[in-house]
């Protein structure tokens, strides 16, 4: 089975470079006349960002490390094929097509961000997860925005601010799935590192706006004033309080009546719906989609729904899990095509893609100042908060499509593929060193309560 599966990608792959053409600029088909379908190169390249990203993360799931990074070092190794002759490829990172399905995959990741997170159980946990979370967005936000103007002097301010917001949001599966292998998923520590987790979530959403807004501001000429910014601020929050509370009055009603269609699929329809209304009423307000998203995972409560008579239930999320297999891959192997290794042969990158790495992981060590309890394991949370998964590369994502003046006036995108490496870099390496050092930090207290 095993020597099949290989041989069709292989198979894959060798006609993916063989037969296809570059993707032809937008509204012309592979001949240059005017095509009113979708090009088959596109179909062929999903299918291999697919297999890589699957290849990919059953490697680094064997080798015990989250699946993300697997999908994201394929789509750098595809990505990179140019420098052994390989062109092919190169069509997939500016395709239309490509780039709307990797941006639907976002949208489900995050809300199935918002559907793992419970908003009774962070208040239970209370101040501790507000303090730890704060800090943990204030310190790594001011010293990604100190590395950015030390190495890049010659960006703008906006871009500065940019790159360190994409240090602020923790990726809390990598941390929950440590904390569940050791059997401690229901430990105090545990409890305030994803309750602090959903917060920045939350908290990087608001500064993502805010940054944004100022961004398009300036690229059209203009510039935000410190009320603007409030306003930016204030109309997120707004937007999250009030989709959270009609989300608690409007969705047990919708979920009861759709309980009782016996159509297949209902609970699913309704769910994705939801989010992709609330990503487009985010959107429409001047916020991000992935907002909306995440506000409709924290809102929709399954418990409303019963099937009708005879029809078996299912977990949601279960139910979600084909979809989000499909779509989110694309994004992360999109995002490892956009890394150029050969931009690694610059001293310069690599000491920012160092210089963010300390700055991501310091930043987050000033969480334990903020818990309140005592006898808890602080460097135990510090540690738990330090990787940033796929919530960074999202920031990184974003950044890549917002465009800013240079000092020529030329519009250039605020992250670089130059910044964008090396925010990478610094997204897989806190992500490779947390389970190690949570391990280490939970064992380490382990043997200290034993020699007392």
């Amino acid at each position: 089975m095993k020597r099949a599966t290989v041989a069709i990608s292989a198979l894959s792959v060798s006609l993916f470079f063989i037969f296809t053409k570059q993707v032809a600029a937008e509204g012309q088909g592979p001949m240059g006349t005017e095509s009113h379908g979708l090009d088959p190169a596109v179909l062929i390249g999903v299918a291999i960002m697919l297999l890589v990203a699957k290849f990919g993360g059953e490697l680094f799931e064997r080798l015990r490390q989250p699946a993300v990074l697997g999908e994201l070092f394929g789509g750098i190794l595809l990505g990179n094929l140019v420098i052994f002759g390989f062109y092919r490829a190169e069509a997939l990172k500016t395709n239309g097509t490509i780039a709307a399905l990797a941006e639907l995959g976002v949208i489900i990741l995050l809300f199935e961000v918002g559907l793992e997170s419970d908003l009774r159980e962070m208040m239970e946990v209370g101040w501790s997860s507000l303090l730890v979370a704060v800090l943990g967005v204030i310190a790594p936000f001011f010293l990604g925005w100190a590395v950015s103007a030390y190495f890049l002097p010659g960006e703008s301010r906006l871009a500065h601010i940019f790159i360190g917001a994409t240090l602020c949001a923790t990726s809390v599966g990598i941390t929950a799935r440590v904390f569940k292998d050791l059997g401690k998923l229901a430990t105090r520590e545990a409890r305030i590192i994803l309750g602090a987790a959903v917060i920045d979530d939350v908290l990087g959403l608001l500064i993502l706006a805010v940054v944004a807004g100022a961004i398009r501001a300036a690229n059209i000429g203009g510039a935000l004033s410190m009320v603007d910014v409030v306003l930016i601020a204030l109309k997120s929050i707004v937007f999250l309080v009030a989709s959270i509370a009609m989300g608690q009055l409007l969705v047990p009603k919708i979920l009861r009546g759709a309980g009782r269609l016996e159509s297949r699929g209902v609970l699913l329809t309704m769910a994705l719906a939801l989010c992709l209304v609330l990503a487009w009423a985010a959107a429409k307000v001047g916020l991000a989609p992935i907002v909306g998203a995440f506000a409709a995972g924290l809102v929709l409560d399954e418990v409303h729904y019963k099937p009708a008579e005879g029809r078996k239930e299912r977990d949601l999320q279960d139910l979600l899990q084909p979809v989000s297999t499909v779509l989110v891959p694309i994004f992360f192997v999109l995002m490892g095509l956009k890394v150029d290794l050969r931009l690694f042969a610059r001293l310069d990158i690599l000491g920012l893609a160092a210089a963010l790495t300390a700055a991501a992981i310091l930043g987050k060590q000033v969480c334990s100042i903020g818990v309140m309890e005592r006898g808890l394991n602080r460097l135990a949370i510090g540690l738990g908060m330090i990787p940033r998964g796929e919530v960074g590369l999202i920031f990184a994502g974003i950044g890549a499509t917002l465009m800013l003046p240079n000092a020529s006036g030329v519009s250039e995108p605020v992250i670089s593929s130059a910044v964008f490496g090396a925010v990478v870099i610094m997204v897989i390496i806190t992500t490779l060193i947390t389970p190690i050092a949570l391990k280490w930090s939970l064992g380490r207290k382990r043997t200290n309560k034993r020699e007392g």
